[in-house]
């Protein structure tokens, strides 16, 4: 089966895939889709699991500002214990100037 896209950066994926796996473009998006698919149903079947636990009563909503500031005093925490690389100096590493290490031999006179 021939597959042509309208996108061509789409177009160019598959037809790398295929170069690189030997596989055919049709198998390819028939994986594709169906592991979409298969992602598809797992993501509702837990959101739907998660409403339902939510309109029952059994788990109670957290505010949106309630969850920042959750967010921010953990990480506060986390900054401020020892070996966090927040309180660790660094240097900048670059590269050796141009002739680094070579003699230079001045010609002329």
């Amino acid at each position: 089966m021939a597959v042509r896209l309208n996108n061509p950066e789409m177009q160019a994926k598959i037809d790398r895939w295929v170069a690189e796996t030997g596989r055919g473009p049709d198998e390819l998006i028939e994986d594709a889709m169906a592991g979409y698919f298969e992602e598809l149903a797992q993501t509702r079947e837990m959101l739907n699991s998660r409403y339902d636990d939510l309109k029952s009563g059994r788990v109670k909503p957290v505010p949106g500002d309630e969850v920042s500031a959750r967010l921010r005093e953990k990480s506060a925490v986390r900054r401020s214990q020892p070996g966090s690389l927040r309180n660790v100096p660094y240097a900048v590493i670059l590269p050796p100037p141009p002739n680094c290490g070579r003699k230079r031999t001045v010609r002329g006179g």
